[in-house]
């Protein structure tokens, strides 16, 4: 069974997501941002549901210095700060996504299971291009020989643009097809994602040349890479 790591201070809601996860999932617990941490290096979790508002660290600390050093496991902020600039912030660094409470638990189960399901999938093959060489041995892309350290939501979107050069994509088909949801994701973590996927392997990303937009429609992957 895969481990899932929940941070919360409220016991009461770790008991509740750990009720309805246990079936499927092993269950770490921590109820600050320091014990986080610690549980999140001796666990090595497969998936992390992370609140913001902790005693000790906040949540965007834990999550920086998780990232600092692992780009693959999926991070869920799940907290009650719903501001857009919180949501921002979070995947600024490096959350994979952004659930305001209170919540269905059908829906924490369903971005969990979606977000486990597409951190498999990204093993797979995947396509490249000239100048750009996307690993799924490393989980990552490469530019020059130098890697991108892309999370597993920037490389799942890399993986699924670059299979269909050309091909339109709108926010809402990449919610359905990458983060696997069409009905509760925002639009704006595709805006966010692809911003950081871009600063990471474009030349320029002022001026992209892999990952492009189509004004108005979406975003797609070059047919004409340098």
């Amino acid at each position: 069974m895969r481990t899932i790591l929940i941070v919360d201070d409220e016991k009461s809601i770790v008991d509740i997501l750990k009720y309805n996860l246990k079936k499927e999932y092993n269950i770490v617990e921590a109820y600050d941002g320091a014990e986080a941490l610690e549980r999140y290096a001796e666990a090595s979790p497969d998936l992390i549901l992370l609140d913001i508002m902790l005693p000790r660290l906040d949540g965007f600390e834990v999550c920086r210095r998780i990232r600092a050093g692992d780009k693959k496991t999926p991070i869920i902020m799940l907290t009650a700060r719903g501001d857009e600039t919180d949501m921002i912030t979070g995947l600024e660094l490096g959350a994979d996504d952004y659930i305001t409470k209170p919540s269905t638990n059908a829906n924490v189960l369903a971005r969990v299971r979606a977000h486990l399901r597409r951190a498999e999938a990204a093993t797979e093959t995947a396509g490249g291009s000239p100048g750009l060489v996307i690993d799924p041995e490393r989980f990552d892309a490469f530019t020059d020989g130098a890697g991108a350290g892309l999370t597993p939501r920037e490389f799942e979107l890399l993986c699924f643009l670059s299979e269909s050069p050309g091909k339109v994509f709108s926010r809402e088909d990449l919610l359905r097809d990458v983060w696997q949801y069409e009905y509760f994701g925002d639009p704006r973590a595709v805006d966010v994602a692809v911003r950081r996927l871009r600063e990471k392997i474009e030349p320029n990303s002022a001026e992209p040349v892999y990952v492009l937009t189509k004004r108005g429609v979406g975003y797609y992957f070059s047919e004409n890479r340098p």
